[in-house]
């Protein structure tokens, strides 16, 4: 079984991953968030342990980036914040337990067993490919072609394609889009939403006849064929 272990104290991370090799794991380390991040995306993990206190990127923000791409598999959080409000943030953004440190290293592996027998390996298959017209996302790839043709986009506009597409016919108001997307309260003094979408739509629609991103006036944006 794949563990990738998220945790920026090395001390605990060390003694997560002999602890967890000792359970005959294999354990791959990250030390701050943007590393995790590249790896969870990279590789395919049966599970992964993080820590919420991360250099770069917060576990609560990582949680809810990994689960756009990476829906289905089981994340255990560790963090020495104990307060109702911090399990119930921490299980808001996606994940599936919740330990605090100190914690028994006999209630993790437990906890390990039990999430991987109840996600079961079928659990783990990649996301499948959104598609609309001729535009496909593939969410484990993170490719976007149109017509065949491969578009590349920043990380933010995949993320918006990627919410634009997992709701493709539906009006999203930008209040949604917001937090959502950038997880942050909308503020109508501010373009920054329809900033993107103009520049997604300059990659997605500016040389296709059929505009598949459409602008609801006055409420928000949708993705659709047609008018």
């Amino acid at each position: 079984m794949q563990i990738l272990v998220i945790e920026d104290e090395k001390r605990v991370a060390d003694l997560i991953r002999r602890g967890l090799e000792d359970q005959d794991y294999t354990v791959q380390m990250a030390f701050d968030g943007h590393t995790g991040k590249a790896l969870a995306v990279a590789h395919e993990y049966d599970l992964i342990i993080m820590d919420i206190i991360l250099p770069d990127i917060n576990g609560i923000a990582l949680c809810k980036e990994l689960r756009l791409v990476k829906p289905d598999v089981p994340i255990i959080m560790l963090t020495a914040l104990g307060t109702t409000d911090d399990k119930v943030d921490g299980l808001d953004a996606g994940a599936d337990d919740y330990l605090v440190k100190p914690f028994d290293f006999r209630e993790l592996t437990a906890r390990i067993r039990s999430l991987t027998k109840r996600q079961g390996k079928a659990a783990h298959q990649p996301p499948p490919v959104l598609t609309i017209a001729d535009l496909e996302l593939n969410p484990a790839t993170l490719r976007v072609t149109r017509g065949g043709k491969e578009i590349a986009l920043t990380p933010t506009e995949f993320k918006l394609l990627l919410y634009l597409m997992q709701n493709k016919g539906r009006v999203l108001p930008r209040s949604e889009i917001a937090e959502k997307v950038w997880d942050t309260t909308y503020d109508t003094g501010t373009n920054f939403i329809d900033v993107y979408v103009n520049y997604l739509r300059r990659k997605i629609d500016k040389d296709h006849p059929v505009k598949l991103i459409h602008t609801r006036s006055g409420i928000g944006f949708v993705l659709k064929e047609g008018d």
